[in-house]
């Protein structure tokens, strides 16, 4: 562009000149002319001189900055091979980090019907669905779940009419959920509900609408770092035999389909606190558990529910006491049952140990059992508290591994009926109205056989028994002077203690189908069971002897849908 003005004046000059030489006349210039011309080309000349010292100038800065340029080009090229250079190391030493250290633990995957929430969560579903039959020589008046000691004599009339009930109350639901802490603390809750129950409206004309109960409700912490293991909620009792260590969801319940299992049974599924510890790589545990108590009595020993009536001692003592052991339930409670007075837990301590052959236990329970007697004539009362205590144990031993497995397990003490499956009255009372533990026992022996993969096949026997103690002319529990003689005639006056029980029960389960969409089983099991009572006189005037008993025979079926296994 500089340039092209350099040359457009030249041709201007040029111009000019040959201009004003073509227009003068030949002969002459005036002097003042020539002088202005001069001037001209002077400041054309004066011009033309800036003008090149501005393209020299110009070139000078463009020079400057193409040098500039190329070596900010070389820098940038420089800077990029070192950042290259920098990041391939970084790559290798990566690469040599990474084949070095062990790679990163993948979780495992979840079994069926998990889930994780909330990050580190895991959510398990289970439980299954229950369609089941029952057929019983003698009519209980209940569904799946049987009343070992409550099977009719023959004053009843329930003793000559067998039962049929098809029910699907013990259809259940639970949910486990897990959380880990640390490596070495894990948190857990389960609940575990079926349907089991029936409220005030419940029946079976129609609508068949049975309640939804819970039969478990707890949450545990363990820390096994320590080797320590805490448990709060409604669980399986302490005193129940367990398959491995002292931890819930480990208990070697009973195969039956029948709901309460089998005669000499020790358990309980109850409310309580729960510490155990294990020592020796989990070869030996020690348990102590404080849970929910209860008393059942062989007599009415407070206010019937029902009627209102109250309970007194035997007519004759002077002073009449009014027994008030038990209390009518409350709000959050069943309004017509009786539940006894109890000033402390059930204390249950257990030792196991699992050397690497079998599972074994042995354990203590303290009970605390009392209430009152109120005098009206005196217009005063006394309470009377006294312990029942016992002890258990049992065994689990492999005899063919992962095909057959021997069982064992016991309790032996005083006040602690309650926690075996028939049911037998925990204490009684003297004619002045002070409570008595009763002497009792329980055991249950078994045999659980795995011919294949999808079979089972169980064969169990029980027993428990009771001491009589009898005060009086007709006082106490067993008193050989109660009158029986009415236990054997249909809707005969009938006051028999039972004074034991007796079952053999067999069963299989048959896996028909185990998929990725859940497990199709169905069952089928056999009952007997003999109850007798203690001996009593015909009556006050025929004193010949005799002691009733009855006996039950039942068949059980069951199909079951388990979805999550």
């Amino acid at each position: 562009m500089i340039r092209r003005r350099i040359l457009y004046s030249s041709l201007l000059c040029a111009t000019a000149l040959a201009g004003t030489t073509l227009t003068q006349p030949a002969f002459a210039q005036s002097a003042a002319q020539i002088n202005a011309i001069e001037q001209q080309i002077k400041a054309l000349q004066s011009q033309l001189g800036q003008l090149k010292a501005q393209v020299s100038k110009r070139d000078h800065e463009l020079k400057a900055a193409q040098q500039q340029a190329r070596e900010a080009q070389q820098r940038a090229q420089a800077a990029q091979e070192q950042a290259a250079s920098v990041q391939a190391a970084q790559q290798q030493q990566a690469a040599q980090i990474a084949a070095v250290a062990p790679p990163a633990p993948e979780q495992p995957p979840l079994p069926k019907g998990s889930f994780r929430v909330g990050g580190g969560l895991t959510v398990t579903l289970g439980g299954f669905v229950a369609a089941e039959g029952a057929y019983r020589t003698r009519n209980e008046g209940v569904t799946i779940n049987s009343t070992f000691g409550g099977i009719p004599l023959r004053n009843s009339p329930n003793y000559y009419v067998p039962e049929t009930r098809l029910t699907a109350q013990q259809s259940r639901l639970s949910m486990l959920v897990q959380g880990d802490l640390s490596p070495t603390q894990k948190v857990t809750g389960y609940v575990e509900t079926d349907f089991l129950s029936a409220g005030s409206s419940s029946n079976s004309t129609e609508s068949n609408s049975y309640t939804l109960r819970f039969r478990q409700f707890w949450g545990s912490y363990d820390n096994t770092d320590y080797g320590l293991h805490f448990l709060g909620g409604q669980a399986w009792s302490l005193a129940t035999l367990y398959r491995v260590g002292l931890v819930p969801r480990q208990e070697n319940v009973p195969l039956t389909i029948d709901a309460q299992y089998v005669v000499g049974f020790n358990w309980a599924r109850q409310a309580q606190f729960r510490i155990a510890k294990d020592f020796d790589d989990h070869k030996v545990w020690l348990g102590l558990s404080a849970e929910s108590p209860q008393t059942t009595f062989g007599s009415s020993a407070g206010p019937n529910c029902l009627t209102g009536a109250q309970a007194t001692t035997p007519s004759g003592i002077t002073p009449q006491g009014t027994l008030n052991y038990t209390s009518c339930g409350g709000s959050n409670e069943n309004s017509v049952y009786a539940y006894s007075d109890n000033i402390a837990p059930d204390i249950i301590a257990k030792l196991a140990m699992d050397p690497g052959y079998g599972h074994y236990e042995v354990y203590g329970l303290l009970r605390f059992l009392g209430g009152r007697v109120s005098y009206a004539s005196t217009g005063t009362g006394k309470n009377y508290w006294t312990t029942g205590q016992g002890i258990g144990g049992g065994m689990i031993l492999p005899v063919v591994a992962k095909k057959l497995d021997f069982q064992l397990s016991g309790l032996v003490g005083q006040g602690v009926g309650r926690y075996a499956s028939g049911l037998l009255p925990d204490a009684t009372f003297s004619q002045q109205g002070q409570i008595a533990p009763l002497t009792e026992y329980s055991i249950l022996g078994g045999l659980v056989a795995h011919p294949m993969p999808s079979l089972d096949v169980y064969a169990y026997g029980g027993a428990e028994g009771v001491m009589n103690k009898p005060y009086g002319t007709n006082g106490g529990y067993g008193n050989p002077n109660f009158a029986l003689g009415g236990c054997n005639v249909e809707l005969g006056s009938c006051s028999a203690n039972t004074s034991g029980l007796l079952e053999g029960t067999v069963g299989a389960w048959w896996r028909m189908i185990r998929s990725d969409y859940g497990t199709l089983q169905v069952g089928a099991q056999y009952e007997y069971i003999n109850r007798n009572t203690f001996q009593g006189v015909f009556s006050s005037t025929n004193r010949n002897t005799l002691s009733p008993s009855t006996n039950e025979n039942m068949f059980l079926v069951s199909f079951r849908y388990l979805p999550f296994q």
